[in-house]
């Protein structure tokens, strides 16, 4: 029993970690590179760039919580946002024209899209938080 709880833990964190490394990139070198370039530098698209570690961190997160049985159902909403709101974004670029340049930048496809990649960035920082809490109750069960 306690492999299986040793192995739950180090999902959790891992799956933690892996998610917290897109926000923690971008807020990164925003930082740097607005200090270095002394205006303000931000890179919203930055998260949505590093999908995949966002995607296998929620993935370890939900696999750790169905092993520990332990926010199963709101990690589980917050790895279908974490998938479905960049896939969202790119579909609705894709159809209406915008990823391809037949639409002008700024209409209401352009503020669309931005909007569901910050509700993504969001999703990644909610899901995030739920890793923190399901690593506390892991470790206080300890």
């Amino acid at each position: 029993m306690k492999k299986k709880t040793l192995w739950t833990k180090v999902l959790a964190v891992a799956g933690t970690v892996l998610l917290w490394l897109p926000i923690a990139a971008t807020l990164i070198t925003a930082i740097i590179g607005s200090i270095s370039a002394r205006t303000f530098l931000f890179d919203y698209l930055m998260p949505a760039e590093l999908f995949p570690l966002a995607f296998v961190g929620a993935g370890l997160l939900l696999w750790a919580s169905f092993r520990a049985k332990l926010l199963v159902r709101p990690i589980s909403w917050g790895l279908d946002a974490v998938i479905g709101l960049p896939v969202a974004a790119q579909l609705i670029a894709i159809f209406t024209g915008l990823a391809n340049g037949d639409v002008a930048r700024g209409g209401w496809q352009e503020i669309l899209v931005t909007t569901l990649i910050g509700l993504y960035g969001l999703a990644i920082i909610a899901t995030g938080i739920l890793g923190i809490q399901l690593c506390q109750k892991l470790f206080k069960k300890a």
